[in-house]
């Protein structure tokens, strides 16, 4: 994952990096991914041939750091289900590129949006109401219980990161 994160220095993300939890860093991963989708449509449709491959690049090396990120063991058909779409999304963003086809970028793009959305969705904080009662009146508090994993990140999913960030 450090190659993957290699270029979010260029965007000013190196303390975010420095100081994300492993679940926060492939949100990044996530955002990048997306974002170079994007950078390389612009280049695709500007006919800017050398950048088109730089962006298709990195999204190739972030998409490479998703998939070095599962954990295969703990993550069952889960994670099996999540290295064959990954692959398969590094074989689509390679077509794109051959063929010049936005096409296939929004297809990969959506795929990632989808995945991105149930990852954000383990991470979303539950809301919890109390009422405390002061004397003759009562207010009511929020308090957020936010769950984080707490997982050391492996070192092919470091490599990855580190990449980004440079």
């Amino acid at each position: 994952m450090n190659s993957a994160l290699s270029s979010y220095s260029d965007y000013g993300y190196n303390s975010e990096i420095e100081y994300a939890d492993p679940h926060r860093l492939i949100q990044m991963l996530f955002e990048g991914a997306l974002k170079r989708i994007a950078f390389t449509k612009g280049a695709m449709q500007r006919k800017e041939i050398e950048e088109k491959g730089k962006y298709i690049g990195q999204t190739i090396e972030i998409v490479g750091g998703l998939r070095a990120s599962l954990d295969k063991e703990k993550g069952g058909e889960v994670a099996a289900n999540l290295d064959a779409l990954y692959e398969y999304i590094g074989r689509q963003l390679l077509v794109a590129n051959l063929k010049d086809s936005e096409e296939i970028l929004d297809e990969v793009a959506g795929l990632l949006t989808d995945v991105k959305s149930a990852w954000d969705a383990i991470n979303t904080p539950a809301v919890e109401v109390a009422e405390v009662v002061e004397g003759d009146r009562s207010v009511q508090v929020t308090e957020e219980a936010v769950t984080k994993p707490v997982q050391a990140v492996n070192s092919r999913a470091n490599r990855a990161i580190k990449a980004y960030s440079v």
